[in-house]
């Protein structure tokens, strides 16, 4: 939930949830660096969770942005695996980042790297989900808010 403080308007509920899984054991640049890939992929295909674009009093103008907070959870490679799976299970619009995508530089060997591996085998290291509330928070069960 969250309040616009701006114009007191009243809390505002998203029908609708957008969360990011991260391997517990990953280093904090690469926490950050997998989160910003993953909800990048959101907005490229859900076109709604796009908000509009901003400017400030200057009038100087500046990029959209996601329109709802990213909830950022935590769990071990299993839970991952486990979420994955029901993510898919459900239909839900699932974003991955692998660990051999850390040795590449380019999105062209990520893609290579995503295409190489079975989707059973994928070295999840996050993935990004985005649907309804109650079937995201379906998808994370076990898993915990990131600290």
């Amino acid at each position: 939930m969250t309040t616009d403080n701006a114009t007191g308007a009243a809390p505002v509920r998203f029908d609708t949830k957008i969360a990011v899984l991260l391997r517990e054991d990953l280093e904090t640049w690469q926490r950050l660096n997998v989160t910003a890939f993953l909800v990048s992929g959101l907005g490229t295909v859900i076109p709604e969770v796009i908000g509009e674009p901003y400017a400030d009093a200057d009038g100087t103008a500046y990029l959209p942005m996601l329109r709802q907070p990213v909830l950022v959870f935590e769990g071990t490679k299993e839970t991952l695996a486990s979420a994955h799976a029901k993510a898919l299970g459900r239909a839900l619009p699932v974003a991955v980042f692998t660990s051999d995508m850390f040795m590449t530089g380019n999105d062209a060997d990520n893609r290579a790297a995503v295409r190489a591996v079975g989707k059973d085998q994928l070295d999840l290291v996050g993935i990004a989900v985005h649907g309804p509330r109650n079937a995201v928070d379906k998808v994370l069960k076990g898993a915990r808010m990131h600290p």
